[in-house]
């Protein structure tokens, strides 16, 4: 259909005998290896501007250009569950290829409105932190949010053991922009948890060029689709990382010619997180759980990408590094974090109330830290002393050890079921635990437990 006029990195110019339509998927062949091109301009009556899904290494000007005829395709089967692949269906884990014959277009439109599934149904996690104050929301879409080093991936590789064993379902991991070190353990952990055989993992890594990590999570979403209406099954769709996602679409914007907007990023930003954010739904055949790692660029949560994906969640988990700081694991910010389903009427009287004395203990410390810093608890009133206490000691019981850092701790992990987080938390409020030590509260599963 044309051939090669310009190539600018990730990005080619192609002179056409005729013009393809956007994101359709264009191929070359160069020595034996064959590259794909998806079309993102038409530039004028005879010229393209497309981005390579591969590296740009020997193409050159000239290069003869054919028409797939279609968008960029993945092929679909029960047969790819426990694979690790690319963003073209194609096997990383050193596998042969399965034989599929059926495909899907990973540029699929949202199910429509009206076959749309909203529930209010939590997800239990086993994570005391999580199911008491910020709960999964089934079928919907939760962000983990935090700075570099504040444990994202940890938590969201502790929630994927935990619906593979508490719920028994699926699980599409679309890894955008991954190191090859924490892809390359994931895979490892999962196979020892036996957790591969119900998983699909889908691979941008971090090396590759902006096409491959820009495409990389509508072709996960597609697998999770697929599992979702072919075999109508709970799936949950993990994504780390979201920001990576932004990133590639600036880099592929900037080398497109569009003037950046807010902050450097790319104009089209609202619509392509869209894109991606509105496909993510439920129907009454299976639903979709989303959990997604989102880095917050110099700890600011006001960062325009941030809040743009903030916007489509159910539920936001935000990362907090001063709790990481003081050792208190998962690092989750009880205050700033929250859901749609902290309501009494969807969680019940009991839930609703324990979460908000919770929290009203914890915001009631912060605000007297400085006063404690500067001249000692011992200025406080009886009731603040006592206050104070029990919210240091409810900190540290929200901590918890984790099956996937088993053996990087030696401290095994634990999973506390919510009634037992409840009654916990209920005895903390009304002083039982008042005589024991703080440090008898610090990583450990339900206190009805031995002392671990």
């Amino acid at each position: 259909m044309g051939e090669v006029t310009q190539v600018q990195g990730p990005v080619i110019v192609v002179r056409c005998n005729r013009l393809p339509p956007l994101n359709r998927a264009l191929m070359a062949r160069v020595n034996g290896d064959t590259y794909f091109f998806e079309v993102h301009q038409h530039l004028d009556d005879d010229h393209v501007r497309a981005i390579i899904l591969h590296r740009s290494t020997g193409l050159q000007r000239g290069t003869l250009v054919y028409d797939t005829g279609a968008a960029v395709r993945v092929p679909v089967s029960d047969a790819c569950l426990g694979r690790v692949l690319d963003i073209f269906g194609a096997p990383l884990d050193n596998q042969p290829a399965a034989d599929i014959s059926d495909y899907r277009d990973i540029h699929s439109p949202p199910r429509p409105l009206s076959e749309s599934v909203i529930t209010d149904d939590i997800l239990p996690s086993g994570i005391k932190v999580i199911d008491l104050l910020c709960p999964f929301v089934r079928g919907g879409k939760t962000g983990l949010f935090g700075g570099a080093g504040v444990g994202k991936t940890m938590l969201i590789m502790e929630f994927m053991h935990a619906i593979a064993h508490l719920h028994k379902g699926l699980a599409v991991f679309g890894g955008i922009g991954e190191r090859i070190r924490e892809g390359h353990e994931l895979w490892h952990q999962m196979k020892e948890a036996n957790v591969l055989p119900h998983s699909v993992l889908v691979y941008g890594e971090m090396d590759e060029s902006p096409g491959v990590r820009f495409r990389a999570a509508l072709s996960a979403l597609t697998y999770a689709e697929y599992l979702r209406d072919t075999l109508q099954k709970e799936v949950l769709f993990v994504v780390d990382n979201v920001y990576r996602f932004v990133q590639a679409g600036s880099e592929i914007s900037s080398l497109l010619g569009r003037m950046p907007a807010t902050v450097g990023y790319q104009p089209t930003l609202a619509s392509e997180v869209s894109e991606l954010e509105e496909r993510i739904n439920s129907t009454p055949e299976g639903a979709i759980t989303s959990v997604q790692a989102v880095y917050v660029p110099a700890d600011d949560m006001t960062d325009p990408a941030v809040s743009e994906i903030l916007g489509h969640l159910d539920t936001r988990v935000i990362l907090s590094r001063a709790a990481a700081s003081q050792g208190l694991y998962p690092a989750v910010d009880p205050l700033a974090s929250g859901s749609r389903l902290v309501d009494a009427y969807v969680l019940g009287e009991r839930h609703y109330r324990i979460a908000q004395q919770v929290r009203e203990h914890l915001s009631r410390y912060k605000e007297l830290e400085n006063i404690i810093s500067m001249l000692g608890m011992e200025e406080l009133s009886q009731e603040d002393q006592r206050v104070v206490k029990r919210a240091r000691k409810l900190q540290r019981y929200l901590t918890q050890p984790f099956f996937v850092t088993e053996a990087h701790s030696g401290v095994a992990g634990v999973s506390v079921p919510l009634n037992d987080t409840l009654d916990d938390c209920d005895a903390f409020l009304s002083g039982k635990f008042d005589d024991i030590p703080e440090k008898a509260c610090y990583m450990r599963g339900s206190m009805k437990e031995g002392a671990s």
